[in-house]
């Protein structure tokens, strides 16, 4: 069984933040890296060790391997958490991090390199039983073979990069004269968002939910699911809010779910916590979108809902440990709203600079995962999300009530926040009665304050 004692964190902000709050708890010492940008950073401030890795930019720190390695090796961390986004779905670093003999708190390379091919993980997860939107098979290599696997599906379809992700290289086509022009669109964003052109088609999803499912794999064969969250409400494909449970999922719904993700895990034989993002239709019918490697921003609500915490079973199962195969039953109403530093009334416009005044909420069923403080420089080379506000009731509407009331009490002073984005969601009737698909946020606008 590998023996972990110190975890270099390979990440910044909340999520390096949180992983750091784990490990002590579970008695691991914890190795902060940080751009220059970061060097006033909470996770700095709060792991054991710390090491600078480059300046501001990504691509000369989080994102070099090399020197991630080179600090794991100076402070003799025998692990590496990636958290979300930057490597954290990297097969070559996943790669690396074995061939230096330091664990990857995360799914063998082989795992990470087949589901981020989504043509592949869709064919795998086809064969292994889980319902997958009608499309073509795998990668389509022409603009002729394309329109013929869309005439045969009939439009409405989607064009999807097959490297793709966060809505790039992605178009729909609803009209079959558009076809051409969609296809070589989204196949020229593909080769310049992810270098590779590849692309592949599915039937459109006439006003899909998106249901992911939380699971948990030993790579022995086992695999838990946690129940699912409801990812709905999207701005240009990015999540800005999530609960669990979902407002339309029956007991019958999850478990034919959950059962569906944890074959798909199976197949691949799965290590560590990971997510099946799933399409939910009007109908209830559930489509197979693709899987997720990795932690997720949004994984508190599952913590909630489950009272268990999800960073330290990743670090467990990296350890060697054996889970059950089975479900995990959910208990209450949890929702996470997003606090960017985004102006929602300028069309979320980037807000860099310094918190004059922070201060967040608190109270029973309120959590708030930050790495903000008073003062703090918030860079404007990363992402511009600086918290995540959580919180649980019995319910979903005494969920909201609660939202509405620790929104009321966040104050963040010196930038624009979403945070009157989300006070006007809560008010929103619609959302109140669970009313919304994907596309939800089209038809919403936010009214000015001074309007």
């Amino acid at each position: 069984m590998p023996d972990i004692n110190k975890v270099l964190i390979a990440n910044r902000g909340e999520i390096a933040l949180r992983i750091i709050r784990t490990c002590h708890e579970m008695g691991l010492q914890t190795v902060a890296v940080y751009s220059t940008a970061d060097r006033d950073a909470l996770h700095v401030r709060f792991a054991d060790e710390a090491v600078c890795i480059g300046p501001p930019s990504s691509a000369q720190s989080y994102l070099r391997p090399d020197r991630l390695i080179a600090a794991a090796e100076v402070t003799g961390a025998d692990a590496i958490h990636p958290g979300y986004g930057f490597l954290s779905e990297n097969a070559e670093f996943s790669q690396i991090c074995r061939d230096n003999n330091v664990i990857f708190i995360g799914p063998k390379p082989e795992t990470i390199r087949l589901m981020g091919e989504k043509s592949l993980a869709k064919e795998t997860m086809a064969d292994a039983g889980v319902p997958t939107v009608p499309g073509s098979d795998g990668i389509v290599g022409s603009m002729a073979e394309g329109r013929a696997v869309a005439e045969d599906i009939g439009f409405p379809v989607m064009v999807k990069a097959s490297a793709g992700g966060g809505g790039r290289g992605m178009r729909l086509v609803r009209d079959p004269d558009d076809f051409a022009r969609l296809f070589e669109g989204a196949r020229s964003e593909a080769q310049n968002a992810f270098g590779n052109p590849d692309v592949y088609i599915e039937k459109f999803v006439e006003k899909p939910r998106h249901v992911e499912i939380q699971l948990l794999g030993d790579g022995q064969g086992n695999v838990l699911h946690f129940g699912e969250r409801e990812c709905s409400i999207q701005r240009r494909h990015q999540k800005l809010l999530e609960e669990a449970p979902s407002p339309i999922v029956s007991e019958d719904l999850r478990e034919r779910m959950g059962e569906a993700a944890i074959s798909g895990a199976q197949a691949v034989n799965y290590s560590g916590a990971g997510t099946v993002e799933f399409l939910v239709d009007a109908e209830h019918n559930f489509y197979f979108m693709e899987m997720n490697t990795r932690i997720q921003v949004e994984h508190p609500v599952t913590e909630e809902v489950t009272d268990w915490d999800l960073i330290e079973q990743q670090i467990r199962v990296a350890m060697g440990e054996t889970i059950q195969t089975g479900s995990i039953p959910l208990e209450g109403h949890a929702i996470e709203c997003r606090i960017n530093a985004e102006n929602p009334f300028k069309n979320f416009a980037p807000s860099p600079g310094v918190i004059k005044a922070f201060h967040q909420p608190g109270g029973h069923g309120v959590r708030v995962d930050t790495h903000a403080y008073a003062d703090y420089m918030i860079p404007p080379h990363y992402d511009s999300m600086i918290a995540k506000l959580i919180v649980r009731g019995k319910t979903r509407d005494q969920a909201i009530r609660k939202m509405k009331r620790a929104l009321d009490e966040f104050v963040i002073e010196g930038i624009h926040t979403t945070i009157p984005f989300h006070q006007q969601l809560m008010e929103n009737e619609r959302f109140q009665a669970g009313d919304f698909d994907t596309r939800f946020l089209d038809d919403f606008d936010i009214v000015s304050p001074t309007a």
